[in-house]
C-alpha cells in the first residue's frame, strides 16, 4: 500500500460522468428483505459496506451459499480525513489493525451481498484505491480479478496501484434472491505491520458503469504519477547534482575527494527511479524494496563520507573505519529484515528486533554525524559556513521518524505532489553543498591557472637552459632533438666545448615530469655551467652532491668527455649506454644522481676514428609505446641508431611517445683527422 505516498482524491464526492443508457440500482444488503438503493448511471457506486469481515483463510468463503452471519460487520465509509505519520490523507480508512486485529498480518476475507438491477451488460469493477498488501476479487464465488501473484505458498506482492476488473453479466448473474456476493481475499505481510492502521482495505470497492468506471480509473493514475512527481524531481536533481560533479572532476581529475558525492548522488538517482517504477508491476515488493533499501543505506553512507572527505579528517582513521562498519552492519541488517519480514509471517520478536534495528542505526548515524561536525569545527583551518550548513540539513533525514512517533507533519501535498520533509532537507543539503563545489571549482581553477603561469615560465627557463640546435664545433657534427611529453620536461643534455676543444657532453633525465622535473633539470644545468670539473667522473660526483637531498626522486646521468683527438671518456649513473655505430657502448653503471651523497663512479676509455657516431638517448625512445601496448624496445633502437637524431625522435615519437624523448648523435669528421696532423 502506499498509505504514505498517498493525496487526496474524492471518491464519494467525485463529480457525476455522463453515461449513456437507462440507471442501474445497486442494493448494498446482507438480508434479501434490505436494500439499500443507489441509482448507478451518472457516476460510480461506492461499496461502503456493511462488509463481512473474518481473519484466516478458507477457500469455502468465496461461496456466496456460505453462511457469514456470525463474521464481524465492517463499514469501509471514509472519514473526513486520517492522518499517518506525518501524512494527512481525505478519505482513507483504517485497516484491521484499528479494528481489533493489532499486529496480525496474514490472511483475511471481506464479503458483501449487493443487489443490482437494470444494468443489462458488462459492469466494472474498481479496486479500493488504498490497500495492504495483495488481494483476490470474486463475483457469486468466480475470480474476477486480483492483484498480485497467489501461485505460490506465499503470495508475491507488488506496490499498490489503481486495479480495474471487469464483471461480465454471467460473473454477476443474481442468484435466486435476487443477489450477487462479491468477496475479496486479502493477504498482508508482516513487514506492514507497526502504524497501527494497516490491514487489508482502507477505501470501499467500487461498480459502475465501464465508461464512468474507465473514467475514474484514469483520473487515478494520474493522481498516482503527481503522488510520484516529486521522486521525479529528486531524480533530477540527484543526476543534475552528479553531472555537475562529473564535470568538475573532469576539469581536476586530482580532486579524488569528489568521487564520494559522485558515488552518492549516482545511489540516489537510482533511489528515487526505483521509487517511481512502484507503479509498474515489474518486481515483487520484498526486491523492490530490497533494492531501495540498498540504494539508500549505501548512499547514505556514502554521504557521511563525503562529509568526512570535505571536513579534512583523513587523519581520523577510526571514523573513516567506524563509518563503514556501521554501514555495512545496517546493511546487512536491513536487507535481513526486509527479505525476512516480506516472505513469510515471522514472530512479532522478531518485528520488534527490527523497528529496534532502526532505531539503533538512525542513533548511531546521528551520533556519526555530530563526530564530523565536532571534529570538523576544532581542526585549525576552518571549513566554509556552507559545509556546515550542509551537513546540518543532512541530519535532518534522522528526526523524520522521531517527528512522525511525535505525529509532527513530515509531508506536504502542494497540488497533490508528495513533498516529503526529507526530500526538502536533502535538497537544501544539496545547495549548501554545490555553493561549497563551486567554491572549489573557482580555488582549483585559481590553482591551474597559476601553474600553467608557472609551467609558461618554467618553459621558457628551460628552453634558454637546453639549447634547440647544438653547438658547432670544428671536428665534429652534432645534432640534437628534444620532445618533451609536457609542456616542460625531465630530460636534459649539454654540450660544453673548452678552449682545448674538448667537448664535454652530459646527458640525463630526471624521475618523474611536470613543473618540479623541470625546476630541477634547471639546479642541474646550473651546477654544471657553474662547475670546473671536466672529467665524467668527477662531473658526476659533483652534480651527485649537489642533488642529494634536495630533490624528491633520483637523476640518471651520463658524463662524456670527447678529446681533440678522438679520445672518449665516460661516466654513467644510471642511464642508458650510448650507441657507437650502431652497437651499444659496454659501460659500468653507478647508482643514480640524488641517491648516495658518497657514491663514486667510474670511468671507460675508448677511441674513437675518424668517422665514429655516438648516440646518446633517453628511456623515452626505448619505452615508447604503442596502442596495444608493445614498446618500441631495445632492437629497434639499436637498429635505427645511426640514423640522424631528427629520424630516432620521429620514428619513437611515431610509435606512441610516453615520456620525454632525447636524442643527441655526435660523428667524428675527418676533417679532425687532417687539422690533428
Amino acid at each position: 500500500m502506499k498509505a504514505i505516498l498517498a493525496s487526496a482524491l474524492l471518491v464519494l464526492a467525485f463529480p457525476p460522468l455522463i453515461a449513456h443508457g437507462a440507471p442501474v440500482s445497486i442494493e448494498s444488503t446482507q438480508d434479501a428483505d434490505t436494500a439499500v438503493p443507489v441509482t448507478l448511471g451518472q457516476s460510480v457506486v461506492a461499496l461502503t459496506g456493511p462488509w463481512k469481515f473474518h481473519i484466516g483463510d478458507n477457500p469455502q468463503w468465496a461461496d456466496p451459499s456460505y453462511d457469514d452471519s456470525q463474521w464481524e460487520t465492517v463499514d469501509l465509509t471514509p472519514t473526513p480525513q486520517t492522518t499517518l505519520p506525518g501524512v494527512p490523507i481525505p478519505g482513507f480508512v483504517s485497516g484491521w489493525e484499528a479494528r481489533g486485529h493489532p499486529r496480525y498480518a496474514g490472511y483475511a476475507w471481506y464479503r458483501m451481498r449487493v443487489r443490482i438491477r437494470g444494468a443489462g451488460g458488462p459492469l466494472t469493477l474498481l479496486a479500493p484505491e488504498w490497500f495492504d498488501g495483495a488481494f483476490q476479487a470474486f463475483a457469486n464465488g468466480h475470480l474476477v480479478g486480483s492483484f498480485g501473484e497467489f501461485n505460490t505458498s506465499v503470495p508475491t506482492l507488488y506496490e499498490g496501484n489503481p486495479a480495474r476488473f471487469s464483471l461480465p453479466l454471467s460473473a454477476y448473474q443474481p442468484r435466486p434472491d435476487g443477489t450477487t456476493l462479491l468477496a475479496f481475499r486479502f493477504y498482508m505481510a508482516a513487514e506492514s505491520l507497526g502504524m497501527g492502521v494497516r490491514g487489508g482495505m482502507h477505501a470501499p470497492p467500487r461498480i459502475g458503469l465501464p465508461s464512468a468506471a474507465a473514467a475514474i480509473f484514469h483520473v487515478e493514475w494520474e493522481s498516482e504519477y503527481r503522488r510520484l512527481a516529486s521522486s521525479v524531481a529528486a531524480a533530477m536533481l540527484y543526476f543534475l547534482f552528479a553531472l555537475l560533479i562529473a564535470v568538475l572532476l573532469a576539469f581536476n581529475r586530482t580532486e579524488k575527494m569528489l568521487l564520494w558525492p559522485l558515488c552518492a548522488s549516482a545511489l540516489e538517482v537510482l533511489q528515487y527511479s526505483l521509487i517511481f517504477s512502484t507503479n509498474i508491476r515489474w518486481m515483487s515488493e520484498v526486491r523492490l524494496e530490497a533494492l531501495i533499501a540498498f540504494a539508500s543505506i549505501v548512499a547514505g553512507y556514502l554521504w557521511l563520507l563525503t562529509w568526512w572527505a570535505y571536513f579534512r579528517l583523513q587523519q581520523t582513521r577510526w571514523l573513516f573505519n567506524a563509518i563503514l562498519g556501521w554501514g555495512l552492519w545496517n546493511f546487512a541488517a536491513a536487507e535481513f529484515f526486509t527479505i525476512i519480514l516480506g516472505s513469510g509471517t515471522p514472530s512479532h520478536q522478531l518485528i520488534a528486533a527490527s523497528k529496534i534495528s532502526g532505531l539503533c542505526d538512525g542513533s548511531g548515524v546521528f551520533l556519526l554525524i555530530v563526530a564530523i561536525a565536532w571534529l570538523g569545527w576544532k581542526r585549525e583551518e576552518r571549513k566554509p559556513w556552507p559545509l556546515f550548513i550542509a551537513l546540518f540539513f543532512f541530519s535532518f533525514q534522522v528526526f523524520e521518524p522521531v517527528m512522525a512517533l511525535l505525529h509532527l507533519r513530515t509531508a506536504w501535498q502542494p497540488f497533490g505532489v508528495l513533498l516529503p520533509f526529507n526530500l526538502i532537507s536533502l535538497g537544501a543539503s544539496i545547495f549548501f553543498f554545490s555553493i561549497v563545489l563551486f567554491g572549489q571549482f573557482r580555488a582549483s581553477l585559481k590553482r591551474q591557472q597559476a601553474t600553467e603561469e608557472d609551467l609558461k615560465q618554467a618553459q621558457e627557463v628551460q628552453t634558454l637552459l637546453i639549447p634547440r640546435h647544438a653547438p658547432q664545433v670544428p671536428g665534429w657534427r652534432i645534432e640534437s632533438e628534444y620532445r618533451p611529453a609536457r609542456q616542460v620536461g625531465g630530460d636534459f643534455f649539454q654540450v660544453l666545448p673548452a678552449d682545448d676543444r674538448s667537448l664535454l657532453i652530459v646527458v640525463g633525465d630526471v624521475s618523474g615530469k611536470g613543473l618540479q622535473a623541470a625546476m630541477t633539470v634547471s639546479a642541474i644545468v646550473g651546477a654544471l655551467r657553474d662547475s670546473h670539473e671536466r672529467l665524467p667522473a668527477q662531473v658526476l660526483a659533483h652534480l651527485n652532491r649537489v642533488l642529494c637531498g634536495q630533490i624528491g626522486g633520483f637523476v640518471t646521468c651520463c658524463a662524456t668527455l670527447l678529446a681533440e683527438n678522438g679520445a672518449m671518456s665516460i661516466a654513467n649513473a644510471g642511464h642508458l649506454s650510448p650507441y657507437r655505430n650502431g652497437e651499444e657502448v659496454p659501460l659500468e653503471s653507478g647508482l643514480p644522481l640524488g641517491i648516495a651523497p658518497d657514491a663514486t663512479y667510474a670511468e671507460s676509455h675508448i677511441q674513437l676514428a675518424p668517422g665514429d657516431l655516438l648516440t646518446f638517448l633517453s628511456d623515452g625512445v626505448v619505452e615508447a609505446q604503442s596502442p596495444t601496448g608493445e614498446l618500441f624496445g631495445f632492437e629497434r633502437t639499436a637498429a635505427i641508431s645511426t640514423q640522424s637524431a631528427q629520424a630516432i625522435a620521429t620514428a619513437a615519437q611515431a610509435h606512441g611517445q610516453q615520456d620525454d624523448i632525447t636524442v643527441l648523435t655526435v660523428a667524428r669528421t675527418p676533417e679532425l683527422k687532417a687539422v690533428t696532423a
